[in-house]
């Protein structure tokens, strides 16, 4: 898989960029702040429909306009699609294949897929669990599309029932009150049902990814202590032994949603005490192991920037393995990286199919990948 072209429209800080692009690795040099990254961002944007920056759309439109546009051509086993999206703030977006109308924005996932390495995975490490949730479920729906559908489900029966929870708790005698509880019985099995099936993929990702994430931390880290994830469920101990494991067997979504429904009613009084949901998918934590300590607060940088940049080449790897190779994009991080570790990438992305790189200067860039060079200054984009 490849970019053949690439436009964008009132994109971040660009008012029109466009774009040709060639297999093999793409250089965009020039200072900081000059737009770089907002161009990596709109491809990104395309493949997840999120941004690796920023939470919401609105930041997304340069200032002043009402939307942008994001165009690429992208070829898979000598087919093209011509992907576009429109994003617009406030409203609906608007997606298009081969310039046809789709239904939903989200009908355009798969049809590019990239792994993105950026200075901000180092929040994939030092940040809050909710980093490393949505790092399972952005590489679950580059896997499969369709989990981008379960996500958003399980995400509103969440919220409607949090809200359930917090009307139901503030009035006297919930506890007892037959119909309060008989409907949040209701939102228990939605919940139960829907969170099974996002637990279950979650667990078997994490089991597939596991060996890949181990063998590139050993490759870019070979004197660090070996490095592991694990999945660590709400259910705690109800969790059935050997889910999410590599040697282990695969999650029984099923099975699961039972035991998610007897962990609810456990968790019940507490939960109408405080108004939330305790347990569930939104709840667990992908563990970074070191050693035997957490990496995080455990971690030295060089071993943060390590951990992130395995769990980029294990996804790379993993997506590579099933579904033939994501386009590879690496933001302004040779810089931040040792000889050894600037190596080991420069080895990996130099077999990729597609590799676009930004960086400031050129000596940033390993020889290997010099490739094409694009110049990126005073709004411009122009080929080297």
């Amino acid at each position: 898989m490849y970019l053949r072209h690439l436009q964008v429209t009132d994109f971040r800080s660009w008012e029109h960029a466009d774009l040709p692009l060639t297999p093999g690795p793409t250089v965009l040099v020039g200072p900081n702040g000059r737009g770089k990254t907002n161009l990596l961002e709109a491809i990104g944007y395309l493949a997840t429909l999120g941004s690796h920056r920023v939470a919401t759309d609105a930041p997304l439109v340069r200032h002043g306009c009402e939307r942008a546009l994001v165009r690429a051509a992208v070829v898979n086993d000598d087919r093209e699609l011509t992907v576009e999206l429109e994003i617009t703030p406030g409203k609906a977006n608007r997606a298009r294949v081969n310039r046809g109308a789709v239904g939903k924005p989200r009908d355009i996932l798969g049809i590019l897929r990239t792994v993105l390495f950026s200075p901000e995975d180092l929040a994939l490490v030092r940040g809050d669990p909710g980093e490393r949730r949505r790092f399972l479920d952005e590489l679950l729906v580059l896997r499969a599309p369709r989990w981008a559908g379960v996500r958003s489900d399980y995400e509103r029966v969440l919220r409607q029932r949090n809200a359930l929870l917090k009307t139901a708790g503030k009035r006297k005698g919930a506890r007892e009150d037959p119909y309060a509880l008989s409907t949040l019985e209701v939102w228990d099995n939605h919940l139960a049902t829907v969170g099974a099936q996002l637990l279950a993929a979650r667990l078997d990702l994490v089991a597939d990814i596991a060996p890949h994430t181990a063998a590139a931390y050993a490759g870019v880290a070979p004197d660090s202590r070996p490095a592991r994830i694990s999945y660590r469920s709400s259910l705690g101990e109800a969790l059935p032994e050997g889910y999410g494991r590599p040697d282990g067997e695969r999650a029984d979504p099923e099975k699961l949603s039972t035991v998610l429904v007897e962990a609810l009613a456990e968790a019940r009084p507490s939960e109408l005490e405080r108004g939330v949901s305790l347990v569930g998918p939104h709840r667990d934590e992908l563990e970074l192991i070191l050693g035997e300590a957490p990496a995080k607060g455990y971690a030295s940088h060089g071993e943060s920037w390590s951990f992130a940049l395995a769990l980029r080449l294990g996804s790379y790897e993993l997506l590579r393995a099933e579904n033939g190779e994501p386009v590879l994009m690496l933001d302004d991080v040779f810089a931040e990286l040792d000889k050894r570790r600037r190596a080991r990438l420069a080895e990996v992305a130099a077999a990729a199919e597609q590799v676009l790189i930004t960086a400031a200067v050129d000596e940033d860039v390993p020889g290997e990948l010099t490739g094409t060079r694009f110049t990126v200054s005073n709004g411009e984009v122009t080929l080297a």
